[in-house]
């Protein structure tokens, strides 16, 4: 898959694993294995751009006698979905149009 297609899409996923609830690194990584395997590395990296860019905000919360971070979706993350749900669309119909073609080589 294209590095730049796949990164895109990973920056959704994470932001959909953080629609509902804020939550914390190690969570994310588990609502997300169903569909895409993510190690810590990638994942934190992944975050790290989501806040750079203003889509996520990070706050610590002390948890068993340590800190761990927490990370929230803001409106700019929200919106950041729906233009995905917009763009998916078009992909659709790139993707129905390929392998259309591809039928017409059999």
């Amino acid at each position: 898959m294209d590095v730049q297609l796949k990164r895109g899409l990973l920056d959704v996923c994470v932001l959909a694993a953080l629609k509902d609830e804020d939550t914390y690194g190690y969570k994310i990584i588990k609502d997300l294995k169903p569909c895409v395997e993510l190690s810590e590395s990638t994942l934190y990296t992944i975050l790290k751009r989501l806040e750079t860019g203003g889509f996520i905000t990070v706050y610590s919360v002390e948890h068993e006698g340590r800190l761990r971070k927490y990370y929230h979706i803001t409106d700019r993350g929200l919106g950041r979905i729906d233009e995905f749900r917009y763009e998916w669309q078009e992909i659709l119909s790139i993707y129905r149009f390929i392998v259309g073609k591809d039928g017409d080589h059999e």
